[in-house]
């Protein structure tokens, strides 16, 4: 049987990944470029910017012909994610980094599957290493390549994960993202999360650290030595007041109470805003909805008015229990 996974970072305008992966195994290996073959490293980059110049040129018929099977028969994702960043990719500039090849050998189900890559110390990850930990993965070798691309629109990092089938690469995933936001990259956030934790500012600081990890990884299912410090960090300032990890927070606004269920920075353009999701009977009253949402949007900052200081917007996203939502947009400086 096979399984779709799909892997999504906060953003979903700016990045997306369907990548489908089949059965599970109990062996894990990864080399790094220095550790291929040299035939190896150029299939795989050369690879990555074949399937990149399908994308710039909005080629989407392209990429789902060297799809794996089971992305192909899902593709709507990769389709829109091709339309949404063509306007980045097209004329611009494409350096491939040095790509990981993933070994998956067959044996039984595991829901854990890590790949440590590069040099690892008594204390875990060096500056030297990388891990991906993927779900349920299917026996196989896997590359993942990512390429610094520079165009018109600003730096991007697109990346593949490729499957290999025969003697080709077959395309199993695809994400783009833009590296900076407000033209800072995650070094920034992580040190203005450091800043906000000084001045008490804890809230900030735990969606500062979350925003300074999702930068500086080019698939959220990749973490490093720096990451995995700031993963370390942000535990010191994890609130216990709003919905993360799972948890659910009550939050009294207009005279209700509203269940939030998760919460978590989102890229837009050159601002920042923070998204809340909060559970809803029903979405189907637009009007309704939407003045609930303000509502809510409204409490959040009286509550928690640092907000104002570290975003240029709040989404309030209402859910309903099949997963509809109806979502709006408010400017931190319309706040009220």
């Amino acid at each position: 049987m096979r399984h779709l996974r799909k892997y999504c970072p906060s953003l979903a305008s700016e990045a997306i990944i369907l990548l489908v992966w089949a059965g599970s195994a109990f062996a894990q290996t990864c080399s790094t470029a220095g550790d291929m073959s040299e035939a190896t490293r150029s299939a795989l980059e050369n690879a990555a910017k074949r399937y990149f110049d399908m994308a710039a040129r909005g080629d989407s018929a392209s990429l789902k012909q060297n799809s794996i099977p089971s992305l192909a028969s899902q593709f709507a994702g990769i389709e829109a994610a091709v339309k949404d960043n063509q306007s980045s990719l097209s004329g611009a500039t494409a350096t491939p980094r040095p790509p990981f090849l993933l070994k998956q050998e067959g044996g039984a189900s595991d829901a854990r599957d890590e790949f440590l890559c590069g040099v690892f110390g008594p204390s875990g990850q060096t500056a030297n290493s990388t891990e991906f930990i993927i779900p349920n993965l299917s026996a196989g070798n896997y590359g993942i390549v990512t390429l610094d691309v520079n165009g018109a629109s600003g730096p991007r990092t697109v990346s593949f994960v490729l499957e290999q089938q025969g003697n080709d690469w077959k395309m199993g995933g695809f994400y783009v993202k833009a590296p900076e936001v407000r033209g800072h990259d995650g070094h920034w956030f992580a040190e203005q999360a450091r800043a906000f934790k000084a001045k008490g500012h804890t809230h900030n600081a735990w969606f500062y650290y979350l925003e300074a990890r999702e930068l500086l990884v080019a698939v959220p299912f990749m973490s490093t030595q720096l990451t995995d410090q700031l993963y370390d960090e942000s535990q010191t300032v994890k609130p216990t007041d709003l919905p993360v990890d799972g948890q659910t927070i009550d939050l009294a606004a207009a005279g209700k109470t509203y269940r939030l269920t998760s919460m978590f920075p989102v890229p837009a353009g050159q601002d920042l805003d923070l998204v809340v999701k909060y559970q809803s009977t029903d979405v189907s009253d637009n009007a309704k909805t939407f003045q609930e949402n303000m509502a809510v949007m409204r409490a959040l900052v009286s509550k928690f008015p640092e907000f104002r200081l570290a975003f240029d917007g709040l989404v309030a996203r209402a859910v309903e229990p099949s997963g509809k939502d109806y979502g709006s947009l408010l400017a931190m400086k319309d706040v009220r």
